[in-house]
């Protein structure tokens, strides 16, 4: 059964070495999605100096440029998934350390044109 493997880190200027390390590690393809957790939304509310309904959160969110970063890989295999996670923690340090982020995996199961973009072929 495939994997999705997702990574969630504030350390948004990591992201393209996470990004190569999984790659190194044998990912077929790496999607990067940027996020804004609710926290940041909460502390975004608190510092504005604008009146309620003026402007978005998310314009003051973009203003502030504190962003998340969410990583992304669906993989076909146990191994991988293990080298991802090693992977993650090569560039970020230990998730269990403060301020590095939060991985988890999900069973997928199905997947619809899954490619390693290196070779072009299907991921198996």
């Amino acid at each position: 059964m495939s994997k999705l493997v997702i990574l969630i880190t504030s350390r948004v200027e990591e992201g393209h070495r996470i990004g190569e390390a999984w790659q190194q590690a044998g990912a077929p393809g790496v999607t990067f999605v940027e996020s804004y957790g609710l926290r940041r939304l909460q502390q975004a509310a608190r510092n504005a100096e604008v009146l309620p309904g003026m402007v978005s959160l998310l314009e003051i969110l973009r203003q502030d440029e504190e962003t998340s970063l969410i990583v992304l890989c669906v993989v076909d295999d146990d191994t991988l998934v293990n080298k991802l996670l090693a992977a993650t923690e090569a560039v970020l340090g230990s998730l269990m350390e403060p301020n590095t982020g939060v991985a988890f995996v999900l069973d997928v199961e199905r997947t619809i044109g899954v490619r390693d973009h290196s070779t072009g072929q299907r991921a198996e």
